[in-house]
């Protein structure tokens, strides 16, 4: 259930057409995991603010919703998981290159989201949460 390398959104590069592409990608693959994507959060970027975002969440029947500005916990749950994933992926092992760090995320989704339980969901693993959702 990991998603694709294509995934990825260069923070170097949070533009309009860029961040369209990238949640047309994302709610691709939802769809394509049986997962109906009704609502999207994003921050207050300018990028998030444009009419191209705008009216890309209008044509995929998407609500848009905005973290406030200044309030972390907002956003807690993706807060949490760049937390774990800095602690427990991007720093647990020393990398010579961000390359060689990425080539591991994938594997690391598998893990998080196939094997590693979490307390937020009764100590089941998101994927066997998704099943029970869909069963």
């Amino acid at each position: 259930m990991s998603p694709p390398d294509q995934f990825s959104l260069s923070p170097d590069n949070e533009k309009g057409p860029t961040t369209v592409a990238f949640l047309s990608r994302a709610v691709a693959w939802f769809n394509g995991q049986g997962i109906e994507c009704r609502r999207v959060l994003s921050d207050n970027g300018s990028a998030y603010k444009s009419h191209g975002w705008r009216k890309a969440c209008q044509v995929m029947g998407l609500k848009v919703k905005k973290t406030r500005p200044y309030t972390p916990r907002t956003n807690g749950k993706a807060e949490r998981f760049i937390k774990t994933l800095l602690e427990e992926w991007a720093y647990v092992v020393p990398h010579s290159t961000s390359a060689a760090r990425n080539e591991l995320l994938p594997a690391y989704l598998r893990i998080y989201n196939g094997r590693r339980c979490h307390m937020a969901l009764g100590g089941l693993t998101p994927q066997q949460r998704l099943a029970q959702l869909q069963a």
